[in-house]
């Protein structure tokens, strides 16, 4: 892949376009990757609904994009974090159906009920707010009752669930709300046989079990992440939310993989070289000279740095691709730029350094940038600043 904005599969990353054609950094994102991926997963789930998870700016890589990729692939539902994310899709006129589950009170409850936003509540006290929007809004609001299986985070406490299901009970024959969905959420999915994940369905079960003898009808079940779509399938229930999957990234141990489908990175991340230059041993090498040349050596500058989302922690060790030759971040990155050694390797200003990517050029997959950086693949993904253009190809 160069940096012009054109897929070339089997092809080294050439020289970027004429000066001011192109952006100086870009994250490429293949959209028909992000389709292919969601079709691999609905085979996985073998007839359970597929949400897409689209959080987070799509983690990254645009949220209205990211949708209408993962739609075309076949997903069922597009969910959200935040209220924000899903008026950004309704007004992108993305009419499909769409659920949002992190809300302070005060939310525009309101809004979202009026744009046919499905929202979770955790609490009879949320329940009850809800509800009271949905008479604002002179509609039904749709909810998904999240029930904490054990992750402590969000969602009702076993202890709390019966009354939590009894206001939904009392609500839904008043006309306010309409219970959609049972949810809630896994801790070590990404842990095959983790034994917390067993307790965690176990309780699920018992959940859905109360629901009904409270005289609910549980809707659509969910609990499975990317992991558990991958490694789980008694964890499928009527629904999967798949996240970091859609984007290509397998988030299963890569002893725990043999079985899974391929999925391709969406997202490639790169920029133009700037400079280049000779520099003798023993040279001082960016802030805190925490690194110096080991001989007269080429000097090659790349304009990504922290405020791009270019962990600073992964300062003389990040790994980077120009043309057939794998580098390594030398010295501290900065907030704007990085430098890489060469050798003598012909490298020129204009010439694309890829900093991960599917791998069609030889280029780091995201899991070595995460592991460089001491993180995860999530994080890396979700940090590519604002200021990193976008192009989808």
């Amino acid at each position: 892949m160069n940096l012009s904005g054109t897929l070339e599969n089997n092809h080294a990353p050439g020289p970027l376009a004429a000066p001011g054609t192109v952006p100086q950094r870009a994250a490429y994102i293949e959209t028909a990757a992000i389709s292919a991926n969601v079709r691999a997963l609905r085979k996985v789930a073998d007839g359970a609904r597929l949400l897409a998870v689209l959080k987070a700016d799509g983690y990254g890589h645009g949220i209205v994009p990211a949708a209408r990729a993962a739609l075309a692939g076949g997903a069922d539902y597009l969910g959200t974090a935040v209220l924000e994310e899903a008026f950004a899709l309704r007004a992108a006129g993305i009419s499909a159906p769409l659920f949002s589950w992190l809300a302070a009170p005060g939310a525009p409850y309101a809004r979202a009920i009026a744009e046919d936003i499905e929202l979770a509540a955790y609490s009879v006290a949320q329940l009850r707010e809800i509800a009271a929007a949905a008479q604002d809004a002179g509609a039904a609001a749709r909810i998904h009752l999240k029930i904490d299986t054990g992750m402590w985070r969000g969602g009702a406490t076993i202890g709390d669930w019966p009354a939590l299901c009894t206001a939904a009970r009392e609500l839904e024959a008043a006309g306010r709300i309409r219970v959609a969905g049972i949810w809630s959420h896994l801790a070590c999915a990404d842990e095959p046989g983790h034994p917390s994940v067993a307790a965690q369905l176990r309780v699920f079960r018992q959940a859905i079990d109360a629901a009904r003898s409270l005289g609910l009808d549980p809707g659509l079940c969910h609990i499975a992440n990317s992991a558990a779509t991958l490694a789980t399938p008694e964890a499928h229930f009527d629904m999967v939310r798949t996240g970091i999957a859609v984007y290509g990234v397998n988030p299963l141990p890569v002893s725990e993989r043999g079985t899974c489908p391929a999925l391709r990175p969406a997202m490639t991340l790169g920029a133009a070289v700037v400079q280049t230059k000779r520099a003798p041993a023993d040279a001082g090498i960016s802030y805190g000279h925490t690194e110096s040349t080991q001989r007269e050596t080429t000097l090659a500058v790349v304009p990504l740095g922290y405020a791009d989302g270019v962990f600073r922690s992964a300062s003389s060790a990040g790994p980077v691709q120009v043309g057939a030759g794998r580098y390594r971040v030398l010295g501290r990155v900065c907030m704007d730029q990085f430098v890489i050694d060469v050798a003598d390797d012909d490298v020129a200003p204009g010439d694309a350094a890829l900093l991960f990517g599917p791998g069609d050029a030889g280029e780091p997959h995201v899991e070595q940038w995460a592991q460089a950086s001491g993180t995860i693949p999530y994080e890396v993904l979700t940090r590519v600043g604002t200021r990193v253009p976008r192009i989808y190809v």
